[in-house]
């Protein structure tokens, strides 16, 4: 893509370049964030280890304590399209703050719910931190690291979702068994208070630049290139999260895994993704196309190697693994790409993934269970693995990269 293509001219790009790039990297304040994502993937993962403490604590049936789950994603992904517009004005270190502050309100009030309409309306403060953090992550890194180093950073602050995948079901069922289930909403709590100060004292000003309109997202995705490179976004997502809702019961129907098993390989899954961050970062420095085609692609393959070929427990545990270390780069190849290809809305275009990926998770999910009610979870495997190879190809074919202002394509 061209400076014209993405809404800005030559000099707009040189001005807005030297106005919000740093001669040197704060990578502190990069950790800092990550361990923002950190502390809002453990509490939207929560409730899925505590469903039936939640529940029984509440007076309320399992799948309606599920909602809490529910309610979180959706509000994310209208708060990833307005929130951007909505503190447009605003410093973005404060609006960051503020989102870790809602993560802490959100995490303690929810210890103490006494019903399911507190609770719900609780989660919809952590939908709103969630959905808005998302949607500034990749504009904040190339404000605080030079453009060379953005990769890098992005893995970095990606990395805190391996993290939370690994951390949250554990420590959810741990402190649920032990203290309650409220004790890990206050534990929570407690890791957004530590993240509260290191932000405080690590991250710079950042003072906005143009006020967005609510409208920008539009716009943006309307330009030349973008709408091609977000369905294949959509694609990707879609298929994974087909195969992931139903991971549990292929395992245990295909290699008749007990509890204690089954949690090994998940946290198997998710001590991979956190490695996939890191190696997708080291990619990505030297061609973001090959890594957003190929970390999908290998997700299919992994989802089909799993149905396909005779495997045994031990195959098993390494085809999960290797489909965890390759999704890890997914998230942060989307990001480096909507900085590349929208550097002048960054903020507005990471809103927009942020709704495609909220939006994924349900078509995935819904779509998975459809499937599986027509034929049987190997039906789900094999044709969210097809979906997953479909979107490698797309992506290789049709969507284009903008070269990085260091000039590694």
């Amino acid at each position: 893509m061209t400076s014209s293509v993405c809404g800005a001219t030559p000099d707009d790009d040189l001005e807005r370049k030297a106005d919000t790039e740093p001669t040197s990297p704060a990578w502190m304040a990069v950790f800092s964030l990550a361990m923002g994502v950190f502390g809002l993937l453990t509490a939207e993962y929560l409730p899925a280890s505590l469903l039936t403490p939640m529940a029984a604590g509440l007076g309320i049936s399992e799948s309606l304590a599920g909602q809490a789950v529910t309610m979180t994603a959706g509000v994310a992904l209208f708060a990833g399209l307005l929130v951007p517009g909505l503190t447009s004005k605003l410093d973005r270190r404060v609006v960051v703050l503020g989102f870790t502050v809602l993560m802490i309100a959100s995490n303690l009030l929810v210890a103490l719910s006494s019903s399911l309409v507190m609770l719900l309306a609780m989660r919809i403060l952590l939908g709103i931190a969630l959905g808005g953090f998302w949607s500034m992550a990749a504009a904040m890194a190339m404000r605080l690291v030079p453009a060379a180093q953005v990769p890098r950073a992005l893995s970095i602050i990606f990395s805190g979702i391996a993290v939370g995948t690994v951390v949250a079901v554990p420590l959810g069922s741990y402190l649920g068994g032990m203290y309650g289930w409220r004790s890990a909403f206050v534990a929570a709590a407690a890791i957004g208070v530590v993240t509260l100060v290191f932000q405080w004292m690590t991250l710079p000003k950042m003072a906005p630049h143009k006020a967005a309109r609510l409208r920008t997202v539009l716009d943006v995705l309307l330009r030349p290139g973008i709408a091609v490179g977000m369905f294949g976004c959509v694609l990707a997502h879609t298929g994974h999260f087909a195969l992931f809702t139903y991971i549990r019961p292929f395992l245990e129907s295909s290699s008749g895994i007990g509890a204690d098993g089954l949690a090994f390989m998940l946290l198997g899954f998710g001590v991979a993704n956190f490695v996939g961050t890191l190696v997708a970062g080291w990619l990505m420095e030297r061609s973001l196309i090959v890594t957003l085609a190929l970390m999908p692609g290998l997700v299919g393959v992994a989802a089909l190697a799993m149905v396909l070929l005779p495997t045994s427990l031990a195959g098993l545990v390494l085809l999960v693994a290797f489909w965890g270390m390759a999704f890890g780069g997914v998230p942060v190849a989307w990001s480096d790409w909507v900085a590349r290809s929208v550097p002048d809305q960054t903020e507005s275009a990471g809103g927009m993934v942020v709704a495609s990926v909220q939006s994924s998770i349900a078509i995935g999910a819904a779509a998975g269970g459809w499937v599986f009610n027509f034929s049987d979870i190997t039906g789900v495997f094999i044709a969210g693995g097809i979906l997953m190879l479909l979107a490698g190809l797309w992506i290789a074919l049709r969507v284009k990269v903008k070269a990085s202002h260091h000039g590694i394509e």
